[in-house]
Formats: C-alpha cells, structure tokens, sequence
C-alpha cells in the first residue's frame, strides 16, 4: 500500500473514531477505553509528525486530558466519587494518575466478596497492569513529542503505583510475583494469576521512561525508577516468554524494538535479552503459522490481536538498520542478524492482515462491530506505526 494512501486511510480513521468516542466534538460523556486510547494518543502524536497540523496534537492532549479525567475518576454508577487515588480535586488534577487509571469496561468491577465469573469478568472494571504499561508509553511518547516533562512525570507516577499495587510476595516466600487485575482502587485483586508478558512489559516500559527522563529533563530521587526495574528483572528472572498468541507476539516483538533503541541510545545494558525476544517471537510465529487462523473467514478472527502481530512485525523491520548502524555496540549481530532472517519470513503477514481488515465486508463482520473501535485505532496504528514504535 503506498504511503500516501496509508496517510489517507488513517486520517479517516481516526476522525471517525473521534467522532464516535466523544473526543471531537467532545461529548458530554466521551467513551473512553484504556488500551485503545493508548494507541489513540500515538496515532494522532504521528498524524501531528507527518503533516505538521496543530490539530493532531491538540486531539492527542485532549483525549490524554479525557482519559485522566474519566478513568482516573470513580465510574457514574459508584456510590463513591472523585479521584480514584483519594486526592482532594486540586491534588487530583495535578496527579491524574497517582491512584492507577481505570480499563474502562462496561460492568462494574466485582465486589471482593462476591464469586468470580470468568466468563463476565472480561466484561468487568478494574486496573489491568499491561493496560497502564501502554498508557505509560503514550504519556511518555507525548513529552518526546512535546517536550513537556509533565507527560513523562505523569507516567514515572502511575508506574510507581502499579508496581507497588500489583507485585506481592506470596504467604509461603520466594520471589515476587504480579497480580493480573486489580480493583477500581487497588485495594484487592480481581483476577491473581500472573499475566504472562506483564513483567517484562513493565521492566521495558519502566527503562523507556528513565531513558526520556536522562535525557530531555532532570533526573530526581522521585524520578528514579530502579527499584522497581530491579523488582521486575527479579520477577521476570528465567521466564519462558513464547507464545503463539498473535498479540502477544506482537507484543515481544515491539519489545524487542524497544530493546533495540534503547541499546543505540545507551539506555539499556542487558544485551542478551534483545536475543531471548527474537527467539521467543519465531518460536511462537512458527507455531502461529501453523494453525492457520489467517485463513479463516472474519467471523472467527479477532482484529485487534492479529493487528497487534502486524504491528510487532512492522517493528522487526528497524533492526537490520540499527544492527548495520552500531556492530560494535550488538555484540551478536552475526546470530541477531540470522534471527531476524528468519523472522522476515513472516512479514508478508502484514500486508495479509491489514489488506483482510481493511476490506469492507470483513469490516461488516459482527466479530469486527463487535470491538469497533480498538480494531479501528490498532489498523491505524499498523497503517502508521512509527509514532507508536519510535521511542
């Protein structure tokens, strides 16, 4: 697809996503929903670097400014109000994110005491801990973009919060683990199993803010995240990160960019992990491919995920560049460079999924209808993935 049309194509998108999300016009009570928003936020943040209208990045700071405001707040139908971290009004407005953002799900969370249901608990509030991890990166990629250290302090706070609401060490010892979901106000977990990706998702995120913080603004003991690096490089300590779930996928391969970028600029000194990512990430789109999922009809295909592999993979195609750039700083370039061969095998599936997803009868699909509006924003973001990729 040529660049021009991508452009095209993603400016519709996201205003017609504004639009059907009350952020422009802003309506009286805008939908708001976490992950998307995330995604949102850097798609116009991109729209803004391509086109140089002011617009773009004022819709970027709007829906930020939306998000805090509704997320960060108790939902309508609690019997609590306010901000979801306790604060008094004023405090609150400078410190949206003290108290964790809510997802944004439809049902209200689950009350401590009553039954889990698996199935109504996808439906459910609460605080997913890879939810504030994406949030994290869109505030921290709005002051890249911006220069406005507020956006990265905001960040630096809420993953202050989330690593000490969501880490524990469990009654009979050993090392900590994480919580998968927690409630509206953090104060018990919804679901406690481990998300599988969480910590290293944080371990990363958690570099990408301190790398921003070193080097535009001024680095202060409350700014300082290396506790909570070195809580999750404990928790992340042997884990087996394969997968053959596509988002997930997707999601070690954006890490694995991450990693990659962070090492150019002198941020990140664990150079094998940039390897255990590629491998785990061919380990998992080989068991992927074998399936076969892409060649089924849209009704039983879930957009968002297989867009989240697209994306992932449009990450992959940075690194021979950096690799080529830096050989003395990749010390493995020879073995990276013969992971990410094999790797490239697989990026005919971009085009694959986004050609499948743009068609308009796939978009007809009630599975798509379904979850419009992240589905929407996440073939944005494949269609244009550099204002979310680029750290």
């Amino acid at each position: 697809m040529k660049r021009k049309a991508s452009s095209s194509i993603v400016r519709e998108i996201m205003a017609q996503f504004a639009d059907r999300t009350g952020l422009s016009p802003a309506g009286k009570v805008p939908r708001r929903y976490l992950w998307t928003d995330a995604f949102a936020v850097c798609n116009f943040l991109e729209l803004y670097r391509q086109t140089a209208e002011a617009d773009y990045q004022l819709l970027a700071l709007r829906l930020i400014d939306q998000v805090h405001t509704q997320l960060g707040r108790h939902r309508q139908d609690d019997s609590r109000t306010g901000w979801i971290s306790g604060l008094d009004e004023q405090e609150g407005k400078r410190h949206p994110t003290r108290g964790g953002l809510r997802i944004g799900k439809v049902m209200r969370e689950r009350k401590a005491a009553e039954p889990i249901d698996e199935r109504l608990e996808w439906d459910r509030d609460g605080q997913y801990f890879h939810y504030l991890t994406k949030w994290m990166h869109a505030l921290n990629c709005t002051s890249r973009v911006t220069g406005d250290s507020r956006y990265n302090e905001w960040a630096i706070e809420l993953a202050k919060t989330a690593q000490a609401r969501f880490s524990y060490v469990p009654p009979s010892g050993g090392r900590k683990r994480m919580v998968w979901k927690m409630s509206i106000d953090l104060s018990y977990p919804l679901v406690p199993s481990m998300g599988h990706h969480d910590p290293l998702d944080g371990y990363i995120t958690f570099h990408e803010l301190q790398a921003t913080t070193e080097k535009l603004f001024e680095k202060t003991s409350w700014t300082d995240l290396a506790a909570e690096i070195t809580d999750l490089a404990g928790i992340s300590a042997g884990t087996d990160w394969t997968t053959d779930d596509p988002l997930g996928i997707g999601g070690l391969l954006f890490d694995a960019g991450r990693v990659a970028q962070l090492m150019v600029r002198g941020f990140f000194k664990q150079s094998d992990l940039l390897g255990i990512l590629l491998d785990a990430s061919l380990k998992g789109l080989e068991s992927y491919a074998r399936q076969g999922h892409l060649k089924y009809p849209a009704e039983y295909r879930l957009a968002f995920r297989e867009l989240g592999l697209s994306i992932g993979l449009h990450a992959l195609e940075k690194l021979p560049e950096m690799f080529q750039d830096n050989p003395s700083l990749f010390e493995k370039t020879v073995s990276l460079s013969h992971q990410i061969e094999s790797l490239r095998q697989f990026s005919p599936l971009i085009e694959a999924i986004e050609k499948f997803w743009l068609e308009p009868d796939n978009q007809a699909s009630s599975i798509w209808k379904d979850h419009q509006d992240i589905n929407m924003v996440m073939l944005a973001t494949s269609l244009a993935p550099d204002g979310f990729l680029t750290i």
